[in-house]
This record gives structure tokens, C-alpha cells and sequence, in this order.
């Protein structure tokens, strides 16, 4: 009877009552199952969302004026100088930086005048993969070639608006850092399709150098470095880091921070996910808890005669125990089994939602969402979900566990 064989008794105590384990163990297989796959799609979606706005937007995390982001000008700028930009690019979760321009303009053509958010780029130093990913979308004509072109590329929806064809002229309005009117003369050089239609109804890409000479700002000059992380969720780690090392003239923010309607929605659609995990894991938990309470009723007669023999309670209780453990382990053994192809097929391939949209681009907080949903599974959260499951397992045992400690030699002995 010694302690060493707790662990082979509790295995082969599970198995006496095969149909019963069975049972058990398929729901916390199920289960943990469906916790995988939730948070493994949620993952994917919201990490293509975060992406999606960093490449179309001022980064995962922004550098920029400290008085930007309460009151947006062109006037609050920040010297990009090269050693800033190497300091920013040194560090070790930085996959991109790049300097740009951005702000409100007023786009006119011969036939009519809109309202724009543009951004100023340097075609040279974007990248399609790491950053501007509208550079991507040009779906007709080409991107301007130089930080000094002449050209302008605008968004389809915003171009049929104008009325302005390939090669046509585009004047843009400004307010420069003294708060004059400037203008300047571009010709359409291409048009993107992102297929978010409000973004595509109001963005203008603009040469940078051509920008600061209208705006009559310093070649280093510039209202925001986007920098891009290896890792979405260092986001945080990377802006205080860099916060404290660039000084006090700049600031530097997150995601969340920057478009906090994505993070409010991204936010919510978490907190679901979780209310879903925990009504899971009660359901598993009840299920286990009836399991081994039936089971240790069962056995009084049995663990009273344990007892006589010379077992004690607190020999009992670790038996139950152990096989309340066998179970989680189990379970979550069988549920990696399961989740296996499913996962592989969801992160490899995806799901495509093409039919369900209709052949229509959706759009939600501000982002395209993609028509092939993939999952994607961050290991650690994969590894919390398993130590949930055996924690909750062994939650559930711990009262008939204690049941079995308390029983009474003697009257358990009587019991037939």
C-alpha cells in the first residue's frame, strides 16, 4: 500500500467503470477542443486585423510628436534624422521603420473637390510586406517612383469621385506649419483598391519630398515614424522602450493607442471568447465533478475496508486525486489528437468566407477583413488553456476527494 502505487491504482480504478471514463474523458477532449479552436480562430483574425491597420496605417507603434495625438497638424512634427531612425531600427522586436507625413488635405480636379487623409511616403523605403501594404493594391496604373515625383496615387473610390483618369491632374491644399494655405500640382500616376470603401473613398499617397517642399518642412522633417514589430504583441514592449530612449521631444504609442476603435473591438470580441472558455470549462468541471462523486459513493464499502486495512484518509484523498489527474491528462492528451488536423488544415489553409460575403469586402472597425479566415496559435496560450483544463479537473475532485477521506470504517463497512 505504498504511496508509490497511488497513481497505478487510480489508473486502474478509472477503468472499472469503462463506459463512465469514457464518457468523462470525450467531454473534456470536446471541450478542450472547442477552447483550442476558438482561441486559435480569434488569434488568426484578430492578428491579420492588427497587421492589416499597422501596414495601412502609422505602424504598431508610432513615433511622433507628443501634442499629436490630442491635436493632429501638420505643424506638430518630429526630426527623423538617420540616427533616430538607426536607434529605432536597432532594436532588437523593430522589423521596419519608416518616416511619412500624414494628415488632411483637400484634393481638387477640374470636376469636383473632396476631403482626404494622405499619407507622404518614400516609395524607396516602403516595403509591401513590413509596411505600406497599399502598396499592394494598385490595381491600376503604377506607384510614383521617387520621394519627389510629380505623381499621386488616390484611392478608387475617391478617384471615380474626382472624375480623374491616369495621367490627369490633381491639385492638393494644404495647411502648412504657419497655418498658411499651400497648394500643389500632381498628375494621377495610379489607383488603389483596399477594400475597405472608406479608406479607398479618402486616402491620397503622396511623394514625401514633394510634400515638405509645399509644406515648407526639413528634409528630416516628418509627423510620425511607423514602426513595425516582429511581434504584435510586443507592441507595448517596443514603445517603452523606444519612449525611453528617444527622448523626451517624441512620443511612443501603440496600436491600442492610435486606433482604439480596433482596440475597443478587438477588446470585445476577446472578452467573449473568454465568457465562452469559462462556461466550457464549468460544463467540464460539472461533468468530472459528477464522474468522481459518483464514483467515490460507489466505493464506500471499499475505502472503508482501505481504511481498516490501514490506509489513511489523507492516502484517500490523494487517490481520488490522482484520479481526478488521470483524467485531465487524458483528456487533454486526447483533445491534442483531435484538434491536430483541424488546427493544421485552419492555420495552413484557412477557411474560405468568399461565398458566405457574397464576393463583397467586409469591413469592421475601419479594416478590410480578409475572405480566407486563418487560425493561428500562439503556443503559451495553447499551453494556459491545457493547465486550465487540468487545474479545473482537479478543482472538481477536490470534494469528493475529501468525501472519500471522511468515510467511517466501521458504518462504511456495513454498507452492501
Amino acid at each position: 500500500m505504498a504511496g508509490a502505487k497511488l497513481p497505478t491504482m487510480a489508473w486502474r480504478n478509472l477503468w472499472r467503470h469503462r463506459r463512465r471514463t469514457v464518457v468523462t474523458l470525450s467531454s473534456i477532449a470536446f471541450g478542450t477542443f472547442l477552447a483550442v479552436i476558438m482561441t486559435a480562430m480569434g488569434d488568426g483574425s484578430y492578428r491579420a486585423m492588427i497587421d492589416k491597420a499597422a501596414t495601412t496605417g502609422s505602424g504598431h507603434v508610432t513615433i511622433q510628436n507628443p501634442e499629436y495625438l490630442e491635436k493632429p497638424a501638420l505643424k506638430r512634427t518630429i526630426a527623423v534624422s538617420p540616427e533616430r531612425l538607426a536607434a529605432i531600427l536597432a532594436d532588437p522586436d523593430v522589423a521596419g521603420a519608416v518616416a511619412r507625413v500624414v494628415g488632411q488635405t483637400m484634393v481638387a480636379t477640374a470636376r469636383d473637390s473632396r476631403g482626404a487623409l494622405f499619407f507622404a511616403i518614400d516609395p524607396a523605403a516602403e516595403r509591401a510586406d513590413t509596411t505600406l501594404a497599399i502598396l499592394g493594391n494598385v490595381t491600376a496604373g503604377a506607384m510614383f517612383d521617387a520621394a519627389d515625383s510629380k505623381g499621386i496615387v488616390l484611392g478608387k473610390g475617391l478617384a471615380d469621385a474626382l472624375g480623374v483618369s491616369l495621367g490627369g491632374k490633381v491639385v492638393y491644399t494644404l495647411t502648412d506649419k504657419n497655418g498658411e494655405i499651400v497648394s500643389g500640382l500632381a498628375r494621377l500616376s495610379g489607383i488603389v483598391t483596399t477594400g475597405v470603401t472608406s479608406l479607398d473613398r479618402a486616402i491620397v499617397l503622396l511623394p514625401i519630398g514633394a510634400v515638405r517642399k509645399v509644406l515648407g518642412l526639413a528634409p528630416d522633417e516628418a509627423t510620425l515614424v511607423a514602426v513595425f514589430v516582429r511581434d504584435q504583441r510586443k507592441a507595448a514592449a517596443v514603445a517603452r522602450r523606444l519612449d525611453a530612449s528617444l527622448g523626451p521631444d517624441v512620443d511612443a504609442l501603440t496600436w491600442e493607442e492610435t486606433r482604439p476603435d480596433l482596440s475597443g473591438f478587438i477588446g470585445m470580441k476577446v472578452s467573449s471568447t473568454v465568457v465562452l472558455e469559462v462556461i466550457i470549462a464549468l460544463l467540464i468541471a460539472a461533468g468530472i465533478f459528477n464522474t468522481l462523486f459518483v464514483s467515490v459513493m460507489e466505493r464506500l464499502r471499499e475505502f472503508g475496508i482501505l481504511l481498516a486495512i490501514g490506509f489513511s484518509p489523507a492516502r484517500l484523498f490523494s487517490l481520488v486525486m490522482w484520479e481526478s489527474l488521470w483524467l485531465a491528462l487524458v483528456g487533454v492528451a486526447a483533445s491534442a489528437a483531435l484538434a491536430a488536423a483541424p488546427l493544421y488544415k485552419l492555420v495552413v489553409s484557412g477557411v474560405d468566407l468568399s461565398s458566405y460575403y457574397l464576393g463583397k469586402k467586409v469591413e469592421l472597425a475601419g479594416v478590410a477583413v480578409e475572405a480566407t479566415l486563418r487560425a493561428y496559435v500562439y503556443p503559451e496560450k495553447a499551453l494556459f488553456i491545457a493547465l486550465a483544463v487540468i487545474i479545473a479537473t482537479l478543482l472538481a475532485g477536490l470534494y469528493p476527494a475529501w468525501r472519500a477521506g471522511k468515510v467511517v470504517p466501521v458504518e462504511s463497512i456495513k454498507l452492501v
